[in-house]
């Protein structure tokens, strides 16, 4: 669990670097930056800071600040409510990220997958992003993604997010972050 000075140090983290990508915030939105640790307690190696701008019943629009190596679990967004899960691009703005997805595995992959949790990653078809490239994944597709060296900032365009109802592979995670004094 994560507790308030640790929200409050990757926030400033996540703050210093979509400033230092040129990336202009309000002061509104600072304030409700996550800080996403998936409830295992290793942040900076399983986790990311995510601020939304938008989502509504048709759209969303965040950025994803990732620290070096740091990884977004595997998982996926099913079906909710009559849709059929969240459509999503990841854009990539600073920095190099690798996202996995089906297909034929690519050998050797890039990322690193964090040690002792190998079990709960099953896709290997690596798709690498530098700056200004992008990348579409169908709905309900298992996925996850790491950061490279110099950590990265993307952007994620998508429809609805229900962040709430992603499935993990890893049964351990909790989405929905919980916070100590």
């Amino acid at each position: 669990m994560l507790t308030k000075a640790d929200v409050e140090k990757w926030r400033r983290k996540g703050i210093e670097a979509l400033e230092r990508a040129c990336i202009a915030t309000t002061d509104e939105e600072k304030e409700r930056i996550e800080i996403a640790d998936f409830g295992l307690g290793e942040f900076e190696r399983t986790g990311l800071v995510v601020l939304t701008y938008l989502n509504t019943s048709r759209v969303c629009a965040k950025e994803l600040v990732l620290l070096p190596r740091q990884t977004c679990p595997e998982h996926r967004h099913p079906p909710v409510e009559g849709s059929s899960g969240k459509e999503e691009t990841f854009r990539c703005r600073e920095g190099k990220v690798f996202i996995y997805v089906p297909g034929e595995p690519t050998a050797p992959i890039q990322a690193v997958v964090p040690a002792g949790r190998e079990h709960t990653y099953t896709v290997f078809r690596e798709v690498a992003l530098d700056p200004g490239e992008q990348y579409t994944l169908d709905p309900n597709t298992w996925h996850w993604f790491q950061a490279g060296d110099e950590g990265a900032i993307v952007s994620e365009f998508s429809t609805t997010s229900t962040d709430q109802n992603d499935i993990f592979t890893d049964v351990e995670i909790n989405r929905v972050p919980e916070m100590v004094e």
